[in-house]
């Protein structure tokens, strides 16, 4: 069997997606309940994850790092934002603006992950024409 690290990037990338997918539900759901008193935004914190992840190794390539990386570890779900401060009476701690600003940034991201995905696809498919 060939042991080859081609798909280390693939891998975290797919999980990155994944994080991406699920706060773009989490901002959904916070829009649709943008007018309901007391309940508290929801977000997906990947990105500090991923950086504690790959910060378990000092003074490697990025590629070692990646090598490295326990997918297992970059499963991450949604929190309660409840620390963030609300203006209103009712408790509710939406902001409608800023979670649109928020899908918007999110969908972005996402796409750019999938092209990048994709990309990574067709470079390993060149490579074995």
């Amino acid at each position: 069997m060939i042991n080859t690290n081609a798909f280390d990037y693939i891998n975290v990338l797919e999980k990155a997606a994944d994080a991406s997918w699920l706060r773009n539900e989490c901002i959904a759901n916070n829009i649709a309940n943008s007018s309901t008193p007391g309940f508290k935004r929801q977000d997906v914190d990947f990105e500090s994850v991923l950086e504690k992840e790959l910060g378990r190794n000092r003074y490697v390539s990025m590629d070692d790092k990646v090598a490295s990386v326990d997918r297992s570890r970059l499963n991450v779900g949604a929190y309660v934002d409840a620390a963030s401060y609300s203006y209103r009476t009712d408790g509710n701690n939406v902001d409608v603006e800023n979670e649109h600003v928020l899908l918007a940034r999110n969908q972005l991201v996402y796409q750019g992950l999938i092209q990048s995905i994709s990309h990574d696809f067709q470079m390993l498919q060149s490579v074995m024409k």
